[in-house]
């Protein structure tokens, strides 16, 4: 008796289904692996027409693009100004970005700062180590101020445009910006003296300071100097006698002020501090472009002189801001918005107690002055390392005001200081310490491939998931953004022109000749050189 073949069953028959990955019978075709469906993207002009089957990227499309959302692909757009008042999605324009050295901390501000100036926003960096905005400024017709020992000075005392300014405000506008300034000179001198001692000044000793300015506003026309304020205290009028309590004994006077004058005679006479603040400003501060303070001749060893130097900068650089905002309000001057950028804070909070006040009390900008700011430090423990409980937590609370932190590559043990202020979750976590590994080797080529979190950042706004992005620089960006000028030479020594390619390795362009006049430093006009032609002198 033959045997009956056995035919292929009808699946569907009975009701059946097939299930996700098909039938799962045999022949039924069943897949393994499902392929990801292709992902197309468009503009809402472009795709309206495929409604409902079109989604949003999540990534906000307002203020200046940063580059590419490291999830979706999408580009995304990024500022603390054109966050705050366009898209509303933080309440004060204010960033803090952190992150660990040659990860691109500074790259991501730069492009934030270029797409600003493009929006009529300028940019203000208000001290430059390394440096790392001087060629971006100068590329946008800024001024460059340098500052360093024999490279220029900055008078503390130098109240800038507000003495101009209050001549041409009225009323309570005019006693405002007067204010302003003495708070500011005051703020700077006493925060000088903190740096020289690594201690603030006393109660006594900051009220004395407070009338002997006034006297020296009063006695002087011009601007004056630290050197004029140091005689306003020796001469012991009878106002500044008066807040010092001498009891009618000058004897007594001159005990009470021995401190103080030897602080200031350090400030004057070079010291560890040097001349740059005893001697009047050089080159002002023009605030109708972009500028950058240049304090990159500074040497590292030196940190009082670096965080004084940078707390200077910071000082001139707000009370500027505040005279221009007002002179706006008043109506004499076109209104103006400005990017500030303060780079490596951590300097200055650790060189001395009592200095975090004396940050706070500068960059305590209204909201309503169009200001927005960036603040830059490497990690937590940085803002944590102060010797004081109470400069610790003031410390973090620069981070917590902050409308947006921008996160870069960091070490696990950080984690623990950074989500005490920023929540994270634990796979963004893992995503900021995967981004902080060193570069890999590379066998072929024996050079380093480019650290797995170059340009790669965690923008974070309050407790809302954050928004991985990658930061993609243009041509030019890539000939302005190179912070190791100085160790690109070849095996001679000789000097090389190096650009970035697109996987963020290094190519070799170019060598620079030791006879090709542009590698030459210029020439001392204060020597002359005497040409030979044919004959010897």
């Amino acid at each position: 008796m033959a045997k009956k073949s056995k035919e292929p069953q009808d699946p569907s028959k009975g009701g059946k289904r097939p299930g996700p990955r098909g039938w799962s019978n045999p022949g039924g075709g069943m897949s393994t692996y499902i392929q990801a469906a292709d992902e197309w993207r468009g503009t809402t002009v472009q795709v309206c027409g495929m409604w409902p089957f079109s989604a949003g990227t999540g990534s906000p499309m307002v203020g200046v693009p940063i580059g590419r959302n490291i999830l979706s692909g999408a580009t995304m757009c990024c500022d603390p100004i054109s966050w705050f008042m366009r898209a509303k999605l933080i309440s004060n324009p204010s960033m803090f970005v952190l992150g660990k050295p040659g990860l691109g901390k500074s790259t991501i501000t730069r492009r934030m700062a270029l797409g600003l100036a493009g929006y009529g926003i300028q940019p203000l960096v208000l001290g430059d180590l390394k440096p790392d905005y001087k060629d971006l400024i100068t590329s946008l017709g800024g001024q460059v101020i340098e500052l360093g020992r024999g490279r220029g000075h900055l008078n503390v005392l130098d109240p800038g445009e507000s003495r101009s300014a209050a001549l041409r405000l009225t009323g309570s506008a005019r006693q405002a910006i007067q204010a302003d300034a003495h708070g500011r000179r005051q703020t700077m001198v006493s925060a000088l003296i903190s740096i020289m001692r690594s201690q603030p000044p006393t109660d006594r000793e900051e009220t004395i300071l407070d009338e002997a300015l006034k006297v020296l506003d009063e006695r002087h026309e011009s601007t004056p100097v630290l050197r004029d304020l140091l005689q306003v205290i020796q001469e012991a009028p009878d106002r500044v006698r008066d807040v010092a309590l001498d009891r009618g004994s000058l004897d007594r006077y001159r005990q009470i002020t021995e401190g103080l004058e030897a602080s200031l005679i350090g400030l004057v006479g070079g010291g560890r501090l040097g001349e740059i603040f005893s001697e009047q400003t050089d080159n002002p501060m023009k605030m109708d472009r972009p500028v950058v303070f240049d304090v990159s001749n500074i040497d590292d060893s030196e940190t009082n002189l670096q965080a004084a130097v940078l707390l200077a900068c910071w000082s001139y650089g707000f009370g500027a801001v505040a005279v221009a905002q007002a002179l706006a309000e008043a109506g004499l001057e076109p209104q103006r918005h400005y990017f500030v950028i303060l780079d490596e804070l951590w300097r200055v909070l650790r060189a001395g107690r009592g200095l975090v006040d004396r940050v706070d009390a500068l960059t305590r900008l209204n909201r309503q002055r169009g200001v927005g700011m960036a603040m830059i430090s490497h990690t937590m423990s940085d803002l944590l390392a102060l010797e004081h409980s109470e400069d610790r937590m003031k410390a973090k609370g620069f981070v917590e005001r902050s409308g947006m932190v921008v996160l870069g590559g960091l070490p696990r043990a950080e984690m623990a200081n950074l989500t005490q202020v920023v929540p994270l979750s634990g796979e963004e976590q893992n995503m900021l310490i995967g981004w902080q590994d060193p570069p890999a080797w590379d066998p072929a080529t024996g050079e380093e491939a480019a650290p797995p979190g170059r340009g790669n950042f965690l923008i974070k706004v309050g407790g809302r998931p954050g928004i991985p992005v990658h930061v993609g620089l243009t041509e030019v960006e890539r000939e302005i953004n190179d912070t190791n000028k100085l160790w690109k030479t070849g095996t001679d020594g000789r000097p090389l022109k190096v650009e970035l390619k697109d996987d963020g390795t290094e190519e070799v362009v170019a060598e620079y000749s030791f006879d090709d006049p542009t590698a030459l430093p210029p020439p001392d006009p204060t020597t002359r050189v005497a040409a030979k032609i044919g004959v010897d002198e």
